[in-house]
């Protein structure tokens, strides 16, 4: 597969591989794998990142790079790296600082696999007893046109290369963002436009998370439900939505919460309704809110979600236990809708700055500063 920045991989490997470089590529699983996960690179901030696959190669490499090992051949005799250094370097790189251990411990073999179900190697070794970690050397010390090559290097830049991409494109988010905010007074409408093009189906699933959680938070800030304990206790009190951490975290199917009426929120871009039904086992049938990524109606994702319980589940009663554990389900229109709401209020600068805030706060943007 050919996109843009398959330009810049051949780039780099013309430029330590010379006339061998279209050869190196062909002859290379891992370089075909690495240019699958960087088809983003050039697609602006709205186009989801893939790191933690390509970060969980790049911290092994790294770690065979700085043993020496791709200028001797004796890696078999190497004892392996440390879980705990990899895990803690995958989160030192750009953009890493939230990765879990997935990728490390099996979802870039499984991934690997699909791509290349006839490749004799998986790229990571891994033995689970002494938690230490290999990059498969096959996969990296090749035979092309009777030399031998080594791609160690060439690895390591190319994923650099492409956070390099993805941070520029996120910086030229966050200045837009900025702009817009210093121009809030004179040109509402341009600002309005701005979000509403973040609420695509095609946009970074982070991204969709911190703009309809800023939406929802104005929106609902101006809804009021009175409280109280007794009747002469009874009180007004504006709905506020928190989020409960960073976005796509492990967090049990809690995405936002609802004070004071205790409202789960949990933000998806599937429509597979095994997902939706394992957030709702997480939370142990506690209704749940959810605002899913897609221009689907409500009635076509409230029928598709009846029909998948229907199939998963023969029985009429667990059904409609399930069914009835979703309180309310937000789609795109529904955001706008929202948006619309905000903006006849006068709040839509309430939504960009929070935009702002949350995407710094997500990408880890004013630590790198």
């Amino acid at each position: 597969m050919k996109h843009s920045f398959t330009d810049t991989i051949f780039e780099i490997l013309t430029k330590n591989f010379g006339e061998d470089a279209e050869a190196i590529f062909n002859n290379s699983e891992l370089l075909k794998y690495i240019n699958q996960k960087t088809v983003s690179a050039h697609k602006g901030s709205k186009a989801r990142g893939s790191f933690g696959n390509l970060y969980a190669i790049y911290v092994l490499v790294e770690d065979y790079i700085k043993e020496g090992f791709h200028k001797k051949r004796d890696y078999s005799k190497y004892e392996g790296a440390k879980f705990s250094a990899l895990f803690k370097r995958q989160r030192e790189l750009p953009f890493g600082n939230k990765l879990q251990n997935h990728a490390l411990n099996q979802r870039m073999n499984l991934e690997f696999r699909k791509y290349f179900p006839t490749c004799d190697y998986i790229p990571i070794i891994r033995v689970v007893v002494t938690q230490r970690y290999w990059i498969n050397a096959n996969l990296i010390e090749l035979e092309v046109n009777k030399k031998d090559v080594n791609i160690a290097e060439s690895i390591i830049e190319i994923i650099d290369a492409y956070a390099a991409s993805k941070r520029s494109a996120f910086e030229s988010f966050i200045e837009t963002c900025e702009r817009l905010k210093d121009i809030e007074n004179e040109q509402p409408e341009e600002i309005k436009a701005f979000i509403l093009g973040l609420l695509e189906p095609n946009i970074d699933a982070r991204i969709f998370e911190i703009v309809s959680y800023s939406i929802l938070k104005a929106d609902y800030n101006d809804q009021t439900v009175y409280f109280g304990f007794t009747e002469e206790t009874i009180e007004p009190e504006n709905l506020k939505l928190y989020k409960t951490g960073r976005t796509n975290a492990n967090d049990g199917g809690i995405d936002f919460v609802m004070k004071p009426l205790g409202r789960f929120f949990q933000v998806t871009e599937t429509t597979d309704v095994k997902k939706y039904f394992l957030d709702i086992d997480k939370l142990e049938k506690f209704p749940i809110t959810f605002v899913v990524k897609s221009t689907e109606t409500v009635e076509k994702l409230t029928e598709r979600i009846k029909t998948g319980a229907k199939q998963q589940y023969s029985v009429d009663a667990i059904v409609n236990k399930y069914v009835s554990c979703i309180e309310e389900i937000i789609n795109i229109d529904k955001l706008k809708n929202s948006l619309e709401s905000v903006e006849r209020k006068g709040n839509m600068p309430d939504v960009l700055n929070e935009i702002i805030k949350q995407s710094k706060v997500e990408f880890n943007y004013e630590v790198e500063e």
